[in-house]
C-alpha cells in the first residue's frame, strides 16, 4: 500500500471533517435567496408599499440582485484559482454574514420613503456578488476532494444541503407569518428570519476558517500550474465547457427558481391560498427535494451523468406546464402533488448539475470557468424567470406561463446534453489536468 506521506498532492485524502463542512455550508447561500422569495408579499408591503405593482418591484429587485453574480462569480474564480478554494469561501461567507445583518436591521418605507426600497436593493446587490463565489467554490472544493467513483453523490450534497437553507428558509417563514398577525409581521416580523440568517452564516464562517486546501489546488501549488491570469485562461483552454456548463445550469436554474421557490408567491398571487398555506406546501416539497438529491447524485455515478440529464430535460419539457395548470385550478391536494413533482424534478437536475458542470473543467482555472458558464446561466435564468413568469402572468392571467418557461428551455439544452461526453469516471478515463500557464 502506497504511504500517504509518499502520494502526490493531488491524491492525498480529504478529511472527511472538511468536506462536511463544505457540503453543509451551503445551507446559508440558500437559506437567505430562498428566503427573499419565500417573504416577496411581505417584503413588497414594507418596502414597496404594497400597491399595484410592488410584487413585481420585490421580485425585480431579486432580479437585478442576481445578475451581479457572474460579476461575483468572475472576481472570487480568479481569487480562488489564484490563491485557493478555502480563503475564497472565507471571504464570501463572511460578506454574506454582513448583508444578511444589515437587512435585517433595515427601516421600512413607513420610516424613510423610497430609500428603504433602494437600500434593499443595494444589500441584494452585495448578496448576489457574495454568492456568486459560494455554491461553485464549495461544488468545487467537493469534486476536488471526493473518491473519483462517488463525485456525484459527494458533490450532490452541497446542492441537498442547499436544500436544508431553503427548508429552514421557508419553514422559518411559515413559523412567522402563522404566529404573528399581518400588522406585527410587517411592523418588526419580518426580521426575525433575517437576523437568524446572519447567525447561521456567521457559524458558517467560523467552521470554513478550519478547513483544509482542496488537494487539486495544493496539486496546482506544487506543480507550478496554477493561472497568473485564471480568466484568459479559462477562455482560452475551456471555451466548450464554457458552453456546456451553461446549458446544464441554465435547465438546473429555471426548473429550481420557477420550479420551486417561485411557487408560493405564484399560488399566492393566483388566488389559490394564503401565504402561511403556500409557505407549508413548500415545506413539504423541499423535504422532498433533500431526499432525492443524493438519490440522483449516487445515480448518475452508477449510470452517468449524460443519461440522467437527459431524462430529466425530458422530463422539463414534458410535465411543467400540466402541473402549473393543475396548481392554479385542482384541489389543494393537487396543487401539493404539483408542487412536489415539480421539485422532485429540480431536485434531480440540482444533484447532477452540480458535479456534471465542475467536471467539464480541469482543476487549473476551474472555478473561473464555472463563473462564466454555470453562473452566468444562474443569473439569467434563476434571478429573472420569476420577475418575467409574474409579469407574463399580471397581463395575460396564464396560469401556464411558468411551465411553459421550463418547457422552453428544457426542449433547447436537449440537444447539446445529447452530445455531451460522458464525464462520469466509472464510465470514462479520468482527464489528465493541463500542466501549462496561463
Amino acid at each position: 500500500m502506497t504511504p500517504v506521506d509518499a502520494l502526490p498532492p493531488s491524491q492525498l485524502p480529504m478529511s472527511r471533517r472538511s468536506m462536511a463542512i463544505a457540503a453543509f455550508s451551503t445551507v446559508v447561500e440558500w437559506y437567505d435567496f430562498t428566503l427573499y422569495l419565500f417573504l416577496a408579499t411581505v417584503l413588497s408591503r414594507v418596502f414597496y408599499g404594497g400597491g399595484e405593482g410592488s410584487l413585481v418591484a420585490t421580485l425585480a429587485g431579486f432580479a437585478v440582485a442576481y445578475l451581479m453574480r457572474p460579476l461575483g462569480a468572475v472576481v472570487f474564480g480568479h481569487f480562488g484559482d489564484r490563491f485557493g478554494r478555502r480563503p475564497m469561501m472565507l471571504i464570501s461567507v463572511g460578506m454574506m454574514t454582513a448583508a444578511m445583518l444589515a437587512t435585517a436591521l433595515l427601516p421600512p418605507q413607513s420610516a424613510i420613503g423610497p430609500a428603504a426600497g433602494w437600500s434593499l436593493l443595494a444589500l441584494r446587490c452585495i448578496m448576489g456578488f457574495a454568492v456568486g463565489g459560494e455554491y461553485t467554490g464549495v461544488v468545487a472544493y467537493l469534486m476536488e476532494g471526493a473518491p473519483p467513483r462517488r463525485r456525484g453523490l459527494v458533490a450532490s450534497l452541497a446542492s441537498a444541503a442547499s436544500e436544508v437553507g431553503a427548508l429552514l428558509a421557508v419553514a422559518v417563514s411559515a413559523l412567522t407569518v402563522h404566529a404573528l398577525s399581518q400588522a406585527d409581521m410587517d411592523a418588526w416580523g419580518w426580521r426575525i428570519p433575517f437576523l437568524f440568517g446572519s447567525a447561521l452564516a456567521l457559524g458558517v464562517w467560523l467552521a470554513r476558517s478550519t478547513m483544509q486546501e482542496s488537494p487539486d489546488f495544493e496539486r496546482q501549488r506544487a506543480l507550478d500550474t496554477i493561472p497568473r491570469q485564471p480568466l484568459r485562461y479559462a477562455l482560452a483552454h475551456h471555451r466548450t465547457g464554457i458552453l456546456r456548463g451553461f446549458a446544464i445550469s441554465a435547465l438546473g436554474s429555471i426548473t429550481y427558481y420557477v420550479g420551486i421557490t417561485y411557487v408560493p408567491a405564484y399560488l399566492t398571487s393566483v388566488g389559490r391560498m394564503g401565504e402561511a398555506l403556500a409557505l407549508w406546501m413548500a415545506t413539504v416539497a423541499a423535504v422532498v427535494v433533500i431526499a432525492i438529491t443524493p438519490l440522483v447524485g449516487a445515480l448518475s455515478d452508477r449510470v452517468g451523468r449524460r443519461p440522467v440529464l437527459v431524462g430529466l430535460a425530458l422530463m422539463s419539457a414534458i410535465l411543467p406546464a400540466t402541473l402549473f395548470s393543475v396548481m392554479a385550478n385542482g384541489s389543494q391536494l393537487q396543487a401539493l402533488l404539483g408542487a412536489v413533482a415539480l421539485a422532485a424534478v429540480a431536485a434531480g437536475v440540482s444533484a447532477v448539475g452540480a458535479v456534471s458542470t465542475a467536471e467539464q473543467f480541469p482543476g487549473e482555472g476551474r472555478l473561473t470557468g464555472l463563473a462564466l458558464g454555470a453562473t452566468t446561466a444562474t443569473a439569467f435564468f434563476g434571478g429573472l424567470t420569476p420577475y418575467v413568469a409574474q409579469i407574463v402572468i399580471e397581463r395575460t392571467g396564464w396560469a401556464m406561463t411558468p411551465g411553459i418557461m421550463i418547457a422552453i428551455v428544457g426542449l433547447c439544452v436537449l440537444p447539446l446534453l445529447i452530445s455531451m461526453p460522458e464525464t462520469a469516471p466509472a464510465k470514462c478515463p479520468l482527464r489528465e489536468p493541463y500542466a501549462g500557464r496561463g
